[in-house]
């Protein structure tokens, strides 16, 4: 009896995490008008949004189109201050430029880019100087240059080489996550200096209603982590996100279980069929996920059909929706990423409405972080296995190495403080510019599932 309990417990660990049917919508204001754009600049599909600890806004779109009307150049990446104000274009005519799809900020505030048409990742610093390249862009000189086949199957993948590469992400040791892509199904991973360390994955997808083995992927599309390195990948054309270690041993997956209202059309093409083996349309499906930062993360993810983004616990669990389909503002047509700097405060570009929405949530008290299950084992245990720390950065500082966080323990057992706090501003005594952010962190175990 004891080994059939071990067996049905394994089982059960294996299987996938169904998120709640259509959950309870939570309230939001958006603004579609907050960029102040220069009078000769205007924005093209917005593949890639990202903010850093500043609070710059980094957009990454698919205009200024240079070539021909088929196969053109079309990527800019764009930076933006904190109130919108317009500040500068990054890598003007980089060699890199050629389709953008999305843009992420490290902890040390570089600058990263996927471009999916020169099948590169860019490591930017924080001034703009790109400082690391990976993967190649295919030779202009080649006698048959031309963009890249979807052979069936697909090719074996290479190491350090991508093919259509779609995000990235990183783990508290500054290892890179590349997620790999829309030819390549797999998750590539660097060490912090580029050395290439590992991958895995390969081509999976449905054969009528069976669902591909754990590890396989369709179209992975977007990639995240959280604080304690496991990486989240969308498994887009699967319809699931699946999570790993840093190692790429499968933990969990999770199934986002809505559907769509009766009759919605889409923004373009035909009504998705459940029945399709590429299941990118359908309900549910990730195009962009992201992790909020703090001690009690959430998980954002959002599908192209009926158009929303939802709200989870690192487990999966479901705590809301937030808008749905259509081009007016405070609707949403194709999110293609989303930034993520607070719970109640996200950024998201959109390819068919060419903006970035900026979102303010109002979720009810169910609906927030604190109040699940995890967060309030948490708060039981009293922080014993997770002493907190007060910590201090200073954010006016032009040098990255200044700009690292000086932090304090705070002794347990305490409360938890609620979510502002950790976004508060203070005036620390013998160093009281602007500037100095106060910050929040812990040890976050529990929630990560």
């Amino acid at each position: 009896m004891k080994k059939l309990g071990l067996v049905a417990l394994l089982l059960l660990s294996a299987a996938p995490v169904m998120a709640a049917e259509n959950p309870p919508s939570i309230p939001f204001d958006a603004d579609t008008n907050f960029l102040k754009m220069p009078d000769d600049l205007f924005l093209g599909e917005v593949a890639g949004v990202a903010v850093n600890s500043r609070g710059n806004i980094f957009v990454f779109h698919r205009g200024t189109t240079d070539g021909p009307a088929y196969g053109a150049r079309a990527a800019q990446l764009l930076e933006f201050g904190p109130n919108g104000n317009f500040i500068r274009e990054i890598g003007k005519n980089l060699y890199a430029w050629s389709y953008a799809h999305t843009v992420r900020i490290d902890r040390e505030d570089n600058i990263w880019v996927a471009d999916k048409g020169s099948d590169m990742v860019i490591k930017f610093t924080p001034a703009g100087r790109p400082v690391m390249m990976l993967g190649r862009k295919p030779e202009a000189s080649d006698e048959f240059a031309h963009p890249l086949e979807h052979p069936e199957p697909p090719l074996p993948a290479v190491d350090g080489l991508f093919r259509q590469v779609t995000d990235m992400t990183w783990d508290p040791q500054g290892n890179i996550y590349v997620s790999d892509g829309y030819i390549n199904s797999r998750v590539a991973k660097f060490d912090k200096d580029g050395n290439w360390l590992m991958q895995w994955g390969d081509r999976g997808q449905y054969s009528g209603t069976t669902e591909p083995p754990t590890g396989r992927m369709f179209q992975p599309h977007t990639i995240a982590s959280d604080a304690q390195g496991n990486i989240y990948v969308g498994d887009r054309a699967n319809s699931r996100i699946q999570v790993f270690t840093g190692n790429g041993q499968f933990l969990r997956a999770i199934k986002i279980n809505v559907t769509a209202p009766p009759g919605l059309k889409p923004v373009i093409g035909n009504v998705p069929s459940p029945n399709a083996v590429n299941k990118s349309q359908l309900p549910g499906a990730p195009w962009a996920l992201c992790i909020t930062p703090g001690p009690n993360p959430v998980l954002y993810s959002s599908d192209s059909y009926p158009g929303r983004i939802y709200k989870l616990t690192l487990d999966g669990k479901l705590l809301g929706q937030i808008g749905d389909l259509g081009r007016a503002p405070g609707k949403f047509a194709w999110i293609h990423e989303i930034a993520c700097p607070s719970e109640n405060n996200l950024l998201v570009g959109e390819l068919l409405s060419w903006r970035v929405s900026k979102l303010t949530l109002r979720p009810t008290p169910q609906q927030r972080a604190e109040s699940n299950k995890e967060f309030r084992a948490f708060q039981r245990q009293g922080a014993h296995a997770a002493p907190w720390r007060f910590c201090v950065r200073d954010l006016e500082s032009p040098f990255p190495h200044q700009r690292g966080r000086t932090c304090l323990p705070i002794p347990s057992p305490f409360s938890p403080p609620k979510r502002q706090s950790a976004r508060a501003r203070a005036s620390i005594p013998n160093n009281s510019r602007p500037g100095l952010a106060v910050a929040l962190s812990a040890r976050w175990a529990i929630c990560s599932g």
